[in-house]
Formats: C-alpha cells, structure tokens, sequence
C-alpha cells in the first residue's frame, strides 16, 4: 500500500512539475494546493531534496523547485527515496538484497518466484511513469467525455495505473 508519505510526496512534485517554468513554489502554497499538512511535507520535502529529486531557495521569492526536469523524474525513484526498496521480499531486492533465514532453497522457492514477478511488474510501471507524463495523463483525463460525466468521482476512482490496467485487459 502506498504510503501518505509517498502519496504527499507525489502530489507535491506534481505540482512543482506543472509549475517547473515558473520559479520557486513555497511549501505553504503546496500544502493548500493539495490539502496536505505543512509540518509533514515540510520533512517530506527535506528527504527529496537531500536525494536530489528538490532544490530550494531561501529568502524572497523562494521556495521549492524540481531538480531534473519532470520528463526525467519517475514515480518509482519518488518511491524509493521515501519508502526503500519496491521489493516485497527482501530476496528479490535490487537494492536491498538479503537472503530469507528461513529458505533453503532460494531458486526453487514459489514466494520468491511471485514475488520477483509482483517486483518486476511494479518497477516496470513506476520506472517508466514520469511526472510529467503523470501530469499529461491527468490533463488528458480531465478533458474526456467520461470525466465531464462524471467530474470528481471519475477522476478520484480511476489512476492513470487503474486506466492502463484497464487498457490491457
């Protein structure tokens, strides 16, 4: 399950990837803008900018901005620096490799086996999942005739993952 911490975090660099050619957004107005509590992003944004992912500027028109462009920051490097490893497992870990205690024998093991295959899939989606792909796939959803049908409970149901999900069944 995705984290608030991630969530917030995600919504906070998805508005910084729609505002990226207009300068520095404080945190106070991000946390307005997505209803998330400021003391809490505050220490959110801390960690994204310590990974790189955030720069900040003190002072008069400061604020946060992305530190690569929003074509260049995917979902999955968001969640890793947040959450750690996408693994479910220790054992199939790219990052965080360790091998179970109890296993006896790890190339034969059915956990490991779906598990490794749940990790694969994940990290496809997130790997390749842009910000500004995000905003792009938001943009287009909101301009859908589903989405004039039904406005806000279209669009809080079904992420661009349960759209693409959908696709390719």
């Amino acid at each position: 399950m995705l984290t608030r911490k991630s969530k917030y975090g995600l919504k906070a660099l998805l508005v910084l990837a729609e505002e990226a050619d207009r300068g520095p957004v404080l945190i106070s107005e991000l946390a307005a803008r997505q209803r998330l509590p400021r003391k809490f992003l505050e220490a959110i944004l801390l960690e994204l900018k310590r990974a790189g992912l955030l720069h900040s500027k003190k002072g008069k028109g400061g604020g946060y901005v992305l530190g690569r462009r929003p074509t260049e920051i995917t979902v999955g490097q968001v969640i890793r620096v947040l959450e750690g490893p996408l693994a479910l497992t220790p054992c199939v870990s790219q990052t965080a490799y360790r091998k179970c205690d109890e296993c006896l024998d790890e190339e034969g093991c059915g956990v490991r086996l779906a598990m490794k295959e749940v990790r694969d899939a994940t990290a496809k989606i997130l790997d390749n999942t842009t910000l500004a792909g995000l905003n792009a796939q938001v943009a287009n959803s909101a301009t859908t005739p589903e989405s004039r049908e039904f406005p806000s409970s279209r669009r809080a149901a079904a992420s661009p993952a349960d759209r693409r999900a959908k696709k390719n069944l």
